[in-house]
């Protein structure tokens, strides 16, 4: 363990392979002394693993209804109460998980790369391209993203995949203010400069040198419900806003749901920036 640990923090590097992976070494290693970090990465682990056992976590059907047992109370049979039609709030969650983790992935895909790319081509440009880039995106950023996105919503029709759609495209804007101050800042630096004197296109520089330096800026979290009756968190919520005065499990479980992951992916985003930003190297 002591002779690997030692070739992957080797100073001097035999090959492209081993300086790759001793970088990713040095990165876990300073993650690793992020307790908010690693408590973040516990909860994650913890929704992806729910997400992939569900069938075998969860006690009951996600769907199955049972008009008995409606509006039961937390118990030893039903840890998290019984909702409206009986269905077992605690599998549903569990379930739910995969929707969560669907709706974070595929929107992380779109609407951060998206942004990255258009504030980075923004910034490195300036002038008109720029003018007109952050025109658009002014327009996104002057709407509330969660009217905007019901409007979209709306325009496209009910179901996970428009809802994704509209949350990627309200997002986006949000990264890409951030990603053109980034560029900004650095657009001008003599090492941008010696990579145009040694002939790189803009496309290169803007690929292998301006988005990394961006990417410490483009992590982030957003979910949005789907339509019933699959067990999305975010409509549990809104059926169960009717019996949250007498039944306060209904509502009050898929939120708790929602906070902790909430709170576990900006514990391990946070992590992630101080790692990857290139401005934290030196306190490695």
């Amino acid at each position: 363990m002591t002779t690997a640990r030692h070739w992957l923090l080797d100073e001097s590097p035999a090959s492209r392979l081993q300086a790759n992976l001793g970088h990713a070494y040095r990165m876990a290693l300073q993650l690793a002394r992020n307790p908010l970090a690693m408590l973040g990465a516990f909860i994650l682990l913890l929704l992806i693993l729910a997400a992939l056992f569900a069938p075998w976590i969860a006690p009951y059907s996600p769907l199955g209804q049972n008009l008995e047992a409606r509006l039961l109370p937390p118990s030893a049979q039903h840890w998290m109460g019984t909702d409206e039609l009986g269905r077992d709030i605690f599998s549903r969650v569990i379930y739910g998980a995969r929707i969560t983790l669907t709706i974070v992935a595929l929107v992380a895909v779109i609407s951060a790369p998206l942004g990255l790319v258009i504030g980075a081509i923004s910034g490195y440009f300036g002038g008109w391209t720029d003018k007109l880039l952050m025109g658009v995106t002014d327009v996104f950023l002057s709407m509330p993203r969660l009217i905007l996105a019901l409007a979209f919503v709306a325009a496209l029709g009910p179901g996970i995949e428009n809802a994704i759609i509209a949350i990627a495209i309200t997002s986006w804007p949000a990264y890409a203010r951030i990603a053109r101050a980034e560029t900004l800042t650095f657009r001008n630096s003599e090492f941008i400069s010696a990579t145009r004197l040694l002939g790189a296109s803009h496309t290169r520089i803007i690929t292998r040198h301006v988005l990394p330096l961006c990417t410490s800026s483009g992590l982030g979290f957003l979910g949005l419900g789907a339509q019933p009756p699959l067990p999305e968190w975010g409509a549990m919520i809104s059926r169960g806003r009717t019996f949250i005065l007498d039944q306060w499990w209904v509502a009050t479980m898929p939120g708790f749901a929602i906070i902790v992951v909430s709170l576990g992916f900006c514990f391990l985003g946070d992590g992630l920036r101080d790692v990857l930003d290139p401005k934290q190297g030196g306190k490695s």
